[in-house]
């Protein structure tokens, strides 16, 4: 074990040394050396763009680097690429992308075998997780193409954009799988197909057979070769194994409506894994707005052996009760489901060592999983926090003009302190904002939820602010972190604005929403004020204004938590904040919708340009 906890560290060590040189492309452009950025070079001839500026540069490196192409769309609309051009370029830019990881993941697994680290089983584990991932990977662009850019638009087009009667469609011709008790599924495993204009859904190995194959025949390989080996660290072979081939059967399943249930087995055996090494397997869904097909994730994740214990569970349990006790209306099953699930969850924290597939457009700071609320009734749950990764990559960006124009250099350099000077701060505040996050989407919730809240789409429109003000209420409640107070309102602000930059990218569309809501209160307590003729946001940080923030949050949070006990439609809570305009939500008051709306029109114009009128040497 003590030889296993020394690989783990060298091999940790390795990744976070592999980050900073992959960061240093962003360096590289803010210094103006540009010979050393041959491989963004390369990325634009091979996307055809013709001559590039820094702008360009900075949007190819955030999709390379931190694997996000919500800046490379932005800057192809700039351009005037039309929607089809903008799919195409993003799917060609997502190979340029996987060909890049997949080579550096393979150093990975050549530092791995060079070093002789793990025993012959672990080592086994990464190479075949890397192979598989390679498989994944494949598949990704077949099932965005096929799911995304055209099933669902058809579905869009057929009901001239109104995403109610799409959902009303799919509900009534019994076209959305089945999940536990037979009742109709928080997600799908399937795809839509349409002949003579009757739609039917098949499973994955009916409607991507070639690729679900050659996933299949991977993980067979790597399950007889874990089969020969042992795992004389954790004793854990044959909960891998089983685990594998759960995988396995659930992809063979060829009967949509027990998808779901084999999906369950395979979190089943997944929850019995332990170990500091983690495999992500297709878990959550992002992308498909009205099914909610589960995105293609694969990935292996590794525990930092130098973490501390963490107490964020202690005090969202604590603070759940005592929200729970002041609730005039009581619901025992999603109490009891709530104590269980964060009893029985476990907390990871650590880095993704590799990622394929749906992680190629962009892993997550943390992620709270399974979503089977039924699995998770039985076994908790797990909750990974990537705080080191997320930490260098916010250290490696560079600094915006949008930043600098909308909130001001004292704002900014508050942060930038923190950022590079105060990482012991940094890693609390991640901790209430982010692991508390991930605890508060374990709160309220019952094993139908999901599905009963979902009529008009917009439970995940709300989940995420459930989520972020779980955290946030917690800290509230707990007066051992209050001198975190001006940091942690800090937080809030810098992610309620800067969400407004999501506003028309479908698969993070729930944190736009969240960000709404998040500025309502903000402009209630008076925290901001927007001055619409001199386009200026004013930040006012004092004990009346967090107090009207403190105040809001715990009124907001109740009628939240009522919305989540008594079942009702998510749009119930969200109308209360938002409305639809044209397919894009909007604030409710004049005064936060000129808000967004500028803040946008500027993240259009200037969002990727870099600022230079500070420097990260002043905070080193």
């Amino acid at each position: 074990m003590e030889q296993f906890i020394k690989d783990l560290n060298i091999l940790y060590e390795y990744l976070s040394i592999e980050k900073d040189e992959k960061s240093k492309l962003f360096e590289y452009l803010e210094n103006s050396k540009l010979d050393k950025l041959e491989i963004i070079d390369s990325f634009s001839q091979y996307l055809d763009l013709g001559d590039i500026n820094d702008e360009v540069r900075l949007a190819l490196i955030t999709r390379l680097i931190s694997l996000r192409s919500d800046a490379l769309v932005q800057m192809l609309k700039k351009r005037d690429f039309n929607e089809t051009q903008i799919e195409s370029l993003d799917l060609k830019a997502y190979e340029f992308v996987k060909e890049y990881w997949h080579t550096e993941h393979k150093r990975t697994i050549d530092f791995i075998k060079t070093n002789n680290l793990f025993t012959p089983f672990y080592r086994s584990l990464f190479e075949g997780v890397y192979n598989i991932g390679r498989a994944f990977s494949s598949w990704q662009p077949i099932w965005t193409k096929t799911i995304i850019h055209q099933m669902n638009k058809q579905l869009l087009e057929k009901f001239n954009k109104d995403d109610q009667k799409v959902f009303q469609f799919l509900e009534a011709n019994e076209l959305l799988d089945l999940g536990h008790y037979g009742e109709i599924a928080d997600r799908c495993y399937s795809v839509l197909k349409v002949e003579n204009g009757v739609y039917s859904s098949l499973p994955y190995i009916k409607a991507f057979k070639n690729e679900v194959t050659y996933v299949i025949d991977l993980m067979e390989d790597l399950v007889d070769t874990l089969i020969e080996l042992e795992d004389d660290v954790y004793n854990q072979k044959w909960d891998y194994i089983l685990y594998f081939q759960a995988i396995v059967q659930a992809l063979s399943e060829d009967k949509t409506d027990t998808l779901v249930l084999k999906w369950a087995d395979v979190d089943r055996a997944w929850m019995k894994i332990k170990t500091p090494i983690q495999i992500g397997h297709p878990l959550e869904y992002y992308e498909d707005h009205f099914r909610k097909a589960v995105a293609l994730e694969w990935d292996i994740r590794l525990s930092n052996p130098k973490s501390l214990e963490n107490s964020r569970a202690r005090i969202t349990k604590s603070a759940f009760i005592k929200l729970y006790n002041d609730l005039e209306i009581k619901n025992e099953n999603i109490y009891n489901l709530t104590i269980q699930s964060i009893d029985k969850t476990m907390l990871f924290i650590g880095r993704p060592a590799m990622s394929f597939g749906a992680g190629l457009n962009g892993m997550f700071s943390a992620q709270v999983v399974p979503n089977d609320e039924v699995v998770s009734n039985e076994l908790g749950k797990k909750i990974f926090a990537f705080s080191d990764e997320i930490l260098q990559s916010t250290r490696a960006k560079p600094f915006l003009k949008l930043h600098s124009e909308i909130f001001g250099d004292e704002f900014l350099k508050d942060e930038r302190v923190v950022i590079f000077s105060k990482p012991d701060i940094w890693h609390k505040v991640y901790d209430i904002s982010t692991i508390g996050h991930e605890f508060g989407h374990i709160l309220w919730c019952d094993v139908d939820s999901e599905s009963v809240m979902n009529r008009t789409g917009n439970f995940k429109n709300i989940e995420e602010f459930k989520a972020t003000t779980g955290g946030i209420v917690s800290f509230l409640l707990n007066d051992e972190e209050s001198y975190l107070m001006p940091y942690v309102i800090h937080d809030i602000i810098k992610r309620a604005v800067t969400l407004i930059g999501w506003q028309q990218v479908g698969e993070v569309l729930p944190y736009y929403c969240e960000g709404l809501i998040h500025l309502k209160g903000l402009f209630d307590s008076q925290i901001l004020i927007f001055d619409k003729d001199t386009k200026k946001l004013t930040i006012t940080q004092t004990k009346e204004t967090i107090d009207l923030l403190k105040q809001w949050y715990f009124k907001t949070y109740k009628d939240l938590s009522i919305c989540y006990m008594q079942k009702n439609d998510a749009w119930e809570f969200l109308k209360n904040f938002a409305k639809k305009e044209n397919d894009i939500y909007l604030p409710l008051e004049k005064d936060i919708e000129e808000f967004v709306r500028y803040y946008y029109k500027r993240y259009q114009e200037i969002g990727q340009e870099i600022d230079y009128s500070d420097k990260k040497s002043n905070y080193k």
